[in-house]
């Protein structure tokens, strides 16, 4: 065999080789890649995203984009040649696993923690929305779960409404870890409650709930941390949470997305359809960002992909966290234009600027 063709074939091997080491050979990494986006003013699989009824509603136009992240799945195996491909490419990024997957995280785990993540994004999307438009809502500090084996287990429930403990009046779900943790463990704490079915059928006839009774718990040691194994802290096994009762049905209908970075635009849309007038004046605008019932805007994971998703969508603006600004500065597509955002108010402000053409004022973000 002439030494030329000896060289080819023994390359070509070689090549050939190293392909199916790349192949067979996994990594710890993950993908992510633009997911979908979905205009909240518009349709999702043939119903109407936001759904609003027992309450005047107006005509909207334009689009008020969510846009999401796709990723690998948790019991994916990425190969060394999927994941050279993934960091070469533009509209794709390749992180460590344990990135998206803490603590050895199972996908089912994951995705029910971004369902639920997305259920409390939704409510809080409501409240801000209705607070912005002075719309009252009534909010109460609830028992949100119950841990299993716990001091709490089967004495208090998911949906009982906190009104005291130790007699003090319950404002917030932060107070109730603050009153349980004056206490040392094994000692009495009285929770004075209206039972979840008591105020179910309350809500259900626009009343407010009554019937509370007290129910006294043997507070525990919390379990020992790591940073602070002197710590000697009280726990009854719940954690609480908020409760809302809206005015009227705010309905938002979107299957397979999770976590909480949709807030700012299901606020947003919800706004455009309360209000007279087009809040975007028909513009094409995307965004993202979490947001509590205070109006606040929060960071979000994936600003980049979710960029792209933007831009090849048809969005000219894309509605971004202050604290993800940096980063969406650094690697913006063209012809996409960032608006910094902080608050919900913040948002309806560019927005009206972007809808009379007063562009030239909307806040930037830099990379810097």
């Amino acid at each position: 065999m002439p030494r030329r063709t000896a060289t080819m074939l023994a390359s070509t091997l070689i090549l050939i080789a190293l392909l199916c080491a790349g192949v067979l050979i996994r990594v710890p990494y993950s993908e992510m890649s633009p997911g979908p986006t979905v205009n909240t003013l518009g349709d999702a699989r043939g119903e109407p995203v936001l759904h609003i009824s027992g309450h005047k509603t107006y005509p909207t136009s334009g689009n008020l984009n969510m846009t999401t992240v796709r990723v690998t799945g948790a019991d994916y195996d990425m190969n060394i040649v999927e994941a050279v491909y993934g960091w070469l490419a533009h509209d794709s990024v390749v992180v460590p696993h344990d990135t998206l997957y803490p603590d050895g995280k199972t996908e089912e785990e994951s995705t029910q923690e971004n369902a639920e993540e997305f259920s409390l994004s939704q409510e809080s999307a409501k409240v801000a929305a209705l607070e912005e438009l002075k719309i009252p809502v009534t909010s109460r500090v609830v028992v949100s779960t119950v841990v299993k084996d716990s001091a709490a287990e089967g004495v208090l429930h998911a949906g009982d409404v906190i009104k005291a403990v130790d007699g003090a009046a319950v404002e917030q779900p932060e107070d109730v870890a603050k009153l349980v943790t004056k206490h040392k463990p094994g000692e009495d704490v009285v929770f004075t409650v209206v039972p979840a079915k008591t105020a179910a059928a309350a809500e259900k006839a626009g009343k407010e709930p009554e019937g509370s009774k007290d129910v006294t718990l043997t507070t525990r040691k919390a379990p020992e941390d790591p940073s602070n194994p002197s710590e000697d802290r009280a726990i009854v096994g719940i954690q609480a949470g908020t409760d809302h009762t809206f005015p009227f049905e705010i309905d938002i209908k979107l299957a397979d997305v999770g976590g909480p970075s949709a807030g700012l635009m299901f606020s947003l849309g919800i706004i455009d359809k309360l209000t007279p007038g087009k809040l975007t004046g028909g513009k094409f605008i995307a965004g993202t960002g979490t947001i509590d019932d205070d109006g606040k805007v929060g960071p979000i994971g994936g600003i980049n992909m979710k960029l792209v998703g933007a831009r090849d969508a048809g969005a000219r603006y894309f509605l971004t966290p202050d604290d993800n600004c940096a980063a969406a500065a650094s690697d913006t597509p063209s012809g996409l234009t960032l608006v910094r955002v902080k608050t919900l108010d913040d948002a309806k402000k560019s927005l009206e600027k972007i809808r009379t053409g007063d562009t030239a004022s909307l806040p930037s973000c830099s990379a810097g």
